[in-house]
């Protein structure tokens, strides 16, 4: 077996560490999530392919770092911890505001002569669909009403005062990140890009997704869900087997 002791830092999580694989899946969370959301899929591609979820700061164990309340920042700060982890090839998956980060990592790596092997796009809009949206300015209970709606935190979690203290912050920060996100043109990316929407999602329609055609040159897919803004957690094994059949790895189902 290879030997892989490599420190992950503060901004990795590698839950199942798969030093043997030829891919690795680098996982991007959506708004006020953490790197733990994708635990389950980080031990369901294990060890056919080396999952890494990244951690945002200001939350969990990051919880007493300031927020970075800013896409093209989260982005920049992401490659710069990715770098170590180009010696196999990179396929990235973000959710909602984790899609968006992902896409400016993939600007980035693809800038750099190391394009990812595809990008996975989620619950979000392509960047040049803008919506003027203002949540992050909202008093606590209109940002709470607004985690509730989409059913991205646990029900438990909304109804405890103590935990929502230590959450709020990030998920704000994370809101005006998104929201304040302008995408700044340039060249499409070349790499594959596989965009995934429920078909009742609030915050992103059909059509929006499938503009994410126009920020490629190289092959796009949408895939429709049945579902709202977190239908991944409802479609997870499809979802799984669709990310493990676009890198040759062996369905599960198959």
């Amino acid at each position: 077996m290879t030997d892989d002791s490599r420190e992950t830092g503060a901004w990795i999580r590698r839950f199942h560490p798969a030093p043997e694989a030829r891919d690795r899946l680098v996982c991007f969370p959506h708004a006020g999530g953490s790197a733990t959301y994708y635990f389950a899929v980080s031990r369901a591609l294990s060890p056919a392919m080396d999952v890494l979820a990244v951690q945002y700061p200001g939350r969990q164990d990051r919880r007493h770092e300031p927020c970075i309340e800013d896409i093209e920042t989260l982005a920049v700060r992401a490659v710069e911890e990715l770098a170590p982890w180009g010696d196999v090839p990179l396929t990235l998956f973000g959710h909602s505001m984790g899609a968006t980060v992902a896409f400016e990592v993939a600007r980035r790596l693809e800038a750099a002569g190391t394009p990812p092997r595809g990008v996975y796009v989620s619950g979000r809009r392509a960047p040049s669909r803008v919506r003027d949206e203002s949540v992050h300015l909202a008093d606590d209970d209109r940002l709470i009403d607004d985690i509730s709606r989409l059913r991205g935190t646990d029900s438990a979690v909304l109804g405890d005062p103590e935990i929502l203290r230590m959450i709020l912050p990030a998920i704000r920060s994370d809101y005006k990140a998104a929201e304040t996100y302008r995408y700044r043109p340039g060249p499409p990316l070349g790499s594959p890009v596989v965009a995934l929407v429920g078909d009742n999602d609030p915050q992103v329609t059909v059509a929006e997704a499938e503009s994410w055609r126009d920020h490629t040159t190289g092959p796009f897919n949408l895939k429709v869900f049945p579902g709202g803004h977190f239908f991944l957690d409802g479609h997870a094994p499809a979802i799984l087997d669709l990310i493990r059949g676009r890198l040759g790895v062996p369905s599960t189902t198959s």
